[in-house]
C-alpha cells in the first residue's frame, strides 16, 4: 500500500519566503520630480528595491520629498543587443527576480504606467510568474508635455493620443491620424523618420504644423516648431541621441501655440548652476532653483567628521539629560545631526529634551529638528544667522530662569558671534565642538574643467568656507560665470579671492539666495530683449577679460 506524504506547515515555511513578493508599478510623471504623487512617494519609502526605466530617473530619486530605505537597491533596466529596448517579458523577468525573495519592488516608469509605458504586458507576466502587482497612476506625459511646451489641448479640435516608443507605426494604429485635428505621439528620436512616413501615409499634409519636445517636463526640455516634412532635419539640429524621448504634436494645437510658452521662459531655464555644499544641505536650494528652471549640480566642498576627542560631547550629553542646561542652541543641520547621533549611541531619543528650551539659527535647521520630532522654541524672525539669533535671544533673568547655562554644539571652525552675544546677555555658554569640517576631495576632472572654462552659468556660495574650499579643490570659476553670495561676509570672501559678485541675497537663507539669482536672471533677460539682443545664458556668451 503506497502512501503520499503531505507537507506540514513547517515544511512549507522552510521552502517559501515568509512574505510574498509584490511589484508596484509607479508612474513618475513626464520628468519634473515635483509631479510625483503622494502615492508614489509612499511606495518608494516602503520599497526594498527600485527598478528604473533608465538612469535619467535617478535625478527624480534625489527629490527632497523622497526617502528611500537604507537597504533599498536601485537599478536601471538596460538594453537588448543593438541598444534596443527590452521586451516586456525580459523586463518582467528582472522584476520577478527582485520580488521573488518576498520584497516590495517599485517599478518606476516614466509618465503613467498604462498610458505611456505599455507595462500592461509586463504586469501580466508578473502575474504568470506568481507575483502580485499594483499600480500607482502617474501624470501622463501625453497630456503633461504639451502643457510644458505651452500647447493648449482644450482648443485643439479633438486629440488623437498615441504612445509608440517601440517604433511600430502600423497602418491600423496610424490610420486615425489622417482625420484628427491634433495628434500627440510619444516616441524616441530614432523612430522619427518612421513616424513622419506613417503620418504622411495616413493623409496628413507635408506642411502640417508640428512641435517637437525633447525631455519634456525636465530642466533639459527643448521645444522645436517645424513642418511635418522638416521633422528629421529639425531634430538632427538638436544633436539628440536616438534613444532620447520625444513628443510630437501635429495639427491645430501646434499651430495655436502662440504665447503660451511658460516653462522654457522661466528666468533660470536651462541654466547649469553649481551648488558647492554637501548634498543633504543643498536640498532646499536645489528644490528652489528647479522651480525657476535651473539644473543644479552639487559639489561637496566640506566633509563633516566627528571631533578628535569625544569626551567633551559625551560630558555635554550627560549634562543635558541631567538637567544642566536651560537652553540648547543649534547653528546648523550638522549640529543637529551630531547631537542626534550621540543620543542614538546612548540609546536616548527626543524625550530627553523635555523641559529644555531649544533655539535654532534658521528655518533649514528648524526643519532638521522637526524631523527628529522636536519643535524649536526660538527661530529668528528677521536675520537667520548667528548674529540674528543672538539679537533675538532672551537675556538671562535670575528670577525666571532656574539655570543660566546654554549648550552650544557647533563646528570646530565656527565663529564666536553667538557665544559672545549670549555671554553679553548674562548666559554661561558651554561651547562644545560637535563636529569637524575638513576640505572635501576634489570633484571629478570634468567638473573642474567645467568650472574653469565657464560651462556653469552660475555658482551659488552659501558661506565663506564654501568659497575658500571650492577655490582650493577646483580653482576659480570662469570670469563669465555669475557669482551669487548669501550675504556680505560671503561676498567679501569672494572678492578677496578675485571673484566679482553679481548677486547678494536680501537675507541670509538658501531660498532667498535662489530667489535673488532668479531675479537677476529675469532682469538680465529683460535687458537683452529691450536692447534687441538674442537672449543667451552666461555660458553661451563671451566672458569679460577679468573678474575684478
Amino acid at each position: 500500500m503506497s502512501t503520499t506524504s503531505v507537507p506540514t506547515s513547517s515544511d512549507s515555511a522552510s521552502s517559501a519566503p515568509t512574505t510574498r513578493g509584490r511589484v508596484i508599478f509607479v508612474g513618475a510623471g513626464p520628468g519634473d520630480p515635483d509631479l510625483l504623487t503622494l502615492g508614489a512617494i509612499a511606495a518608494l519609502a516602503d520599497a526594498s528595491a527600485v527598478i528604473l526605466d533608465d538612469e535619467r530617473q535617478r535625478e527624480i530619486l534625489s527629490h527632497p520629498a523622497i526617502t528611500l530605505g537604507e537597504d533599498a537597491a536601485v537599478t536601471a533596466l538596460g538594453f537588448a543587443e543593438g541598444q534596443k529596448p527590452l521586451t516586456p517579458s525580459a523586463r518582467a523577468r528582472i522584476v520577478i527576480k527582485q520580488a521573488a525573495g518576498g520584497g516590495r519592488v517599485v517599478r518606476l516608469v516614466n509618465g503613467d504606467p498604462f498610458w505611456d509605458n505599455a507595462v500592461a504586458d509586463e504586469a501580466a507576466a508578473c502575474v504568470r510568474g506568481g507575483i502580485d502587482f499594483e499600480v500607482v497612476p502617474g501624470v501622463s506625459s501625453l497630456t503633461a508635455v504639451p502643457e510644458y511646451a505651452g500647447i493648449d489641448l482644450v482648443h485643439a479640435g479633438g486629440v488623437q493620443f498615441a504612445s509608440m516608443t517601440d517604433g511600430r507605426f502600423t497602418k491600423v494604429a496610424t490610420a486615425p491620424w489622417g482625420n484628427a485635428a491634433t495628434v500627440v505621439v510619444s516616441t524616441l528620436v530614432q523612430h522619427l523618420p518612421g513616424l513622419v512616413d506613417a503620418a504622411l501615409a495616413a493623409g496628413r499634409p507635408a506642411d502640417d504644423h508640428v512641435v517637437l519636445t525633447l525631455h519634456g517636463g525636465s530642466t533639459n526640455q527643448v521645444t522645436v516648431p517645424c513642418r511635418l516634412d522638416e521633422v528629421v532635419v529639425a531634430v538632427s539640429a538638436t544633436e539628440a541621441p536616438g534613444g532620447d524621448p520625444v513628443h510630437v504634436i501635429m495639427g491645430v494645437a501646434a499651430e495655436q501655440r502662440g504665447e503660451l510658452s511658460w516653462y522654457e521662459t522661466k528666468p533660470l531655464f536651462g541654466w547649469r548652476v553649481l551648488v558647492p555644499r554637501t548634498k543633504d544641505q543643498a536640498a532646499p536650494m536645489v528644490a528652489r532653483l528647479r522651480t525657476y528652471g535651473a539644473h543644479s549640480e552639487e559639489v561637496p566642498t566640506i566633509s563633516v567628521e566627528p571631533p578628535r576627542s569625544p569626551l567633551q560631547m559625551d560630558k555635554a550629553i550627560r549634562g543635558l539629560v541631567e538637567g544642566r542646561y536651560e537652553w540648547i542652541a543649534f547653528t546648523s543641520v550638522n549640529a543637529v545631526k551630531a547631537v542626534r547621533e550621540k543620543f542614538e549611541e546612548y540609546g536616548l531619543d527626543a524625550r530627553a529634551f523635555s523641559g529644555l528650551k531649544v533655539a535654532v539659527v534658521g528655518d533649514v535647521t528648524a526643519a532638521a529638528l522637526r524631523g527628529w520630532g522636536i519643535e524649536p522654541d526660538l527661530v529668528p524672525s528677521d536675520e537667520q544667522s548667528a548674529a540674528g539669533l543672538a539679537a533675538e535671544f532672551p537675556p538671562y533673568d535670575e528670577v525666571l530662569d532656574p539655570i543660566n547655562r546654554v549648550f552650544l554644539p557647533r563646528a570646530d571652525i565656527a565663529t564666536e558671534t553667538l557665544a559672545a552675544g549670549l555671554v553679553e546677555l548674562g548666559w554661561e555658554v558651554e561651547d562644545v565642538t560637535a563636529y569637524r569640517t575638513v576640505r572635501a576631495a576634489p570633484p571629478p576632472a570634468e567638473v573642474r574643467e567645467a568650472i574653469k572654462t565657464g560651462k556653469f552659468d552660475a555658482v551659488v556660495f552659501t558661506s565663506s568656507s564654501t568659497v575658500r574650499n571650492l577655490v582650493g579643490i577646483a580653482g576659480k570659476p570662469h570670469p563669465g560665470t555669475v557669482i551669487a553670495a548669501i550675504g556680505p561676509a560671503t561676498q567679501k570672501t569672494c572678492e578677496e579671492h578675485g571673484l566679482r559678485v553679481d548677486v547678494v541675497a536680501g537675507k541670509p537663507s538658501v531660498v532667498a539666495l535662489a530667489d535673488a539669482l532668479a531675479s537677476f536672471a529675469a532682469d538680465r533677460r529683460d535687458a537683452m530683449v529691450a536692447a534687441g539682443e538674442t537672449v543667451l545664458r552666461p555660458s553661451q556668451r563671451k566672458a569679460p577679460s577679468r573678474r575684478v
